[in-house]
């Protein structure tokens, strides 16, 4: 494991905006896409971006990798990957005159699942250990997976001819789902102008931190307080997604806890030690629309699932909180918490919080903080 170091509040977020502005070197993308994807590292989430082929899904998980100076492997997805082909199986080593285990391209801090639904299920289902508990199991034996690790997957939602649809239970392991969409007519100006100025066709850049400040990261947003009427008013819409007539299946219990956990990396980024609703508003369609199943009816209708999550958020109250007020009920032992109605702050005093990119994205909720 990585050396881990220690961070305060601003350092961390001094660590994001740097991150974020590496990336952007490299590849053309929306602030709140960006905001969205670290906030699942952060929180030791998962990735899954769907979108058309050429928006960059592949070029931003790798870049993503070497600004925060991770180990990572592009597995292609095909109808006839194996499962060991990703976690790698036990080979007889004619030398030793016995089996030793071969790991498989999953053993490392990053791995890209590209077009992740051209798999089968029984391959897809090989990533659900690795995602979910950290470790491979082969023959009966256990292989704890690197640290930090993370999933970023991607997949293509107009193309269906030789896919497999990704199962809810995967689905619901991924904390996060985005896309990125098309650049304005600046945006692939820009794009161009990065072209030209290197002479390879893949970009790259230099690392920002390493593995000890991502753990450090990490461990932070496990510091985070969140009052008693924000966790409510995350179960709150939550609960409002399965009461909707149009879902089979609202945010399941587990995913609950991983809009927790999205919401506190969220307020790392933001440069506070405390959440408030507005954290919860902008993280709520991508941390919960992919855990939605519709009704056969809905699903004809065409009804896009972020259109239940905004429903959800229009129906259920935001709660007023103060960070002065006392967090009697915080099991994590704080005494302050986070705080809405202008309680958020853009920035702290002497740290630079440039404007999102990209002209933002309808659900993203409020200005992002890097």
């Amino acid at each position: 494991m990585a050396d881990q170091e220690e961070l305060t509040v601003d350092e961390a977020t001094e660590v994001c905006l740097d991150v974020v502005e590496r990336v952007e070197e490299a590849v053309v993308v929306e602030r709140s896409v960006l905001f969205e994807t670290l906030a699942a590292v952060i929180a030791r989430g998962h990735v899954l971006v769907e979108d058309v082929p050429g928006t960059g899904k592949t070029v931003l998980a790798r870049v993503l990798a070497e600004s925060l100076g991770l180990g990572f492997t592009r597995v292609q997805f095909t109808p006839d990957l194996l499962p060991a082909d990703v976690t790698g199986s036990n080979v007889y080593n004619e030398h030793e005159r016995e089996f030793e285990f071969a790991q498989g391209p999953v053993f490392t801090n990053v791995v890209l699942a590209d077009e992740i639904n051209r798999a089968p299920p029984k391959t897809q289902a090989a990533l659900l250990e690795s995602m979910e508990e950290r470790q491979v199991s082969v023959d009966g034996t256990t292989h704890d997976l690197p640290e930090p690790f993370v999933v970023i997957a991607t997949q293509n939602p107009v193309e269906q001819e030789g896919t497999f649809r990704l199962p809810e239970a995967q689905r619901d392991r991924f904390a996060v789902k985005t896309a990125m969409g098309y650049p304005d007519v600046d945006g692939e100006m820009d794009l161009l102008d990065k072209r030209a100025d290197r002479r390879s066709l893949a970009p790259s850049v230099d690392p920002v931190v390493g593995p000890g400040t991502v753990l450090a990261l990490q461990d932070l947003a496990e510091d985070v307080r969140v009052d008693d009427k924000v966790r409510r008013y995350i179960i709150d819409i939550a609960r409002e997604t399965r009461a909707d007539e149009r879902t089979e299946i609202g945010v399941s219990p587990r995913g609950v806890q991983r809009v927790f956990e999205a919401v506190r990396a969220g307020a790392v980024v933001a440069g506070r030690e405390y959440t408030t609703p507005d954290d919860v508003k902008r993280l709520a369609r991508a941390t919960m629309a992919h855990r939605l199943v519709l009704t056969t009816e809905a699903t004809v209708e065409g009804v896009d699932p972020e259109d239940v999550i905004a429903d959800a958020l229009a129906a259920v109250d935001v709660p007023a909180v103060s960070p002065d007020a006392p967090d009697l009920g915080d099991s994590q032992g704080g005494d302050r918490s986070g705080g809405a109605d202008g309680a958020e702050e853009e920035g702290r005093e002497g740290r630079p919080t440039p404007e999102r990119s990209g002209g933002g994205r309808p659900d993203a909720g409020g200005d992002d903080p890097v």
